[in-house]
């Protein structure tokens, strides 16, 4: 089993009434509300957070890619993991990820990830995500219905990128290079391992098993909503006759863990409320634009869930309690949520836990002492899970070696 530690950095200063009074936290999130200074604060005090994380146990640290949000404010994930980097030393650098077609060219994630890996010493995992309809659509004003297209095309340029020795033409649809050339190129060879997050559609399980990418399930609706996605992921898995290897699917929990429920409630239950019932304000309409879901996922989604587009984007709840009980925290003593976490890792038969110890409006303290008693008092209890039956084939094979072993062997092979 793995563990990544990941930072959704939220605004943390949002009005009470902030719901009845603004259309969405997305998209249309009122510039006003955000202060600088403030935002840059938060920025470092999430590098220290994924910090400590590195120093605590877990095996990675991770950041994503939002635009026009104050729930995710991450419009460049690159920088962030470039101060990571050079902060840690043995655990792997997980960016979920770079939206490909929101790069032009896209040949430009090929060059910063590849940045990343070496100054690393090859610790990067690299994700490709298709993007939420909010960035993608919304934000950055991409026809939805050349969403899928794009992606592939652009997921074929970087991937020649890296395996490229000399200089190449790509004439694409939408990208044309006289001189693809990315200069560097990684240094895990042939490429990084790619972690593609999604949130059930049947094109990206298929684009995963076609490629032998990892799947994401990166979505904050909690475990109810989300086993019947990964029961699809594996049928389709299966179906196509790919061994059902844990180690390639990876689930997203919210955690709140203390000595007792009610501790965890008092430390960490008006943070994930402020999370889930303030920051996480997404107007229904920015969900699906037409066009941007084929109708086999379409169908699909209605099959496995049962429950309309709205109350898909419903992550609100009247309480803490109400959180945990539909999931969308797993909150209990340090024994309770172990257990907790093996049971879901055995029902969803996923071998990688991007955790999330911060969130919402929770004091820098509180989420620096949580994320530590968690590594070392959590994540312990099912560390071994599936190791003994499973090889892990996307993980960057540097991460979790000594750091002096790394650099020997860098300079070895630059030799």
């Amino acid at each position: 089993m793995r563990f990544i530690n990941f930072q959704l950095i939220a605004y943390p200063e949002l009005p009470e009434d902030f719901v009845q009074t603004h259309k969405s936290n997305w998209v249309t999130a009122d510039p006003k509300l955000f202060d600088p200074a403030r935002v840059g604060l938060l920025y470092n005090n999430a590098v220290d957070l994924l910090v400590a994380a590195a120093e605590s146990g877990y095996d990675a640290v991770g950041v994503n890619e939002h635009h026009n949000t104050g729930y995710a404010m991450t419009p460049s994930p690159n920088l962030l993991a470039a101060q990571l980097v050079r902060e840690t030393s043995d655990v792997a650098v997980c960016v979920l990820g770079n939206t490909l077609v929101q790069y032009n060219p896209p040949v430009r994630v090929a060059e910063e990830f590849a940045m990343l890996d070496v100054m690393s010493g090859g610790r990067l995992i690299a994700g490709f995500p298709n993007g939420t309809p909010m960035d993608t659509a919304y934000s950055y004003g991409i026809n939805p219905s050349e969403l899928r297209d794009r992606y592939r095309e652009a997921n074929e340029l970087i991937t020649r990128a890296w395996a490229a020795d000399e200089p190449f033409e790509f004439n694409g649809r939408f990208t044309q290079l006289r001189y693809a050339n990315p200069i560097p190129s990684p240094l895990q060879k042939p490429r990084p391992p790619i972690w593609i997050p999604g949130s059930g559609a049947v094109e990206t399980w298929d684009f995963c098993c076609d490629n032998d990418y990892l799947y994401a399930y990166m979505s904050v609706s909690g475990y109810y909503k989300a086993q019947h996605i990964t029961e699809g992921y594996w049928d389709r898995v299966r179906a196509k006759g790919i061994e059902p290897n844990p180690f390639r699917g990876a689930f997203a929990v919210f955690l709140a863990a203390a000595d007792s429920y009610a501790e965890a409630k008092e430390k960490y239950g008006p943070a994930a409320e402020y999370f889930f019932n303030r920051a996480f304000h997404v107007a229904p309409e920015f969900g699906n634009p037409p066009g941007i879901i084929s109708e086999a996922t379409l169908r699909k989604m209605f099959e496995l869930s049962g429950v309309s587009d709205e109350e898909l984007w419903d992550f609100s709840a009247p309480g803490f309690d109400e959180l945990v009980e539909k999931s969308f925290v797993i909150a209990g003593s340090y024994d309770s949520v172990g257990e907790q976490l093996e049971a879901l890792a055995r029902r969803t038969n996923v071998g990688n836990l991007v955790t999330v110890t911060s969130y919402g409006n929770m004091p820098k303290d509180v989420a620096d002492a949580h994320t530590r008693e968690v590594g070392a008092k959590v994540l312990p209890q099912i560390r071994g899970l599936f190791e003994d039956e499973w090889e892990h084939r996307w993980w960057p094979e540097a991460a979790g070696l000594p750091a002096h072993v790394r650099n020997a062997q860098v300079k070895e092979a630059v030799r």
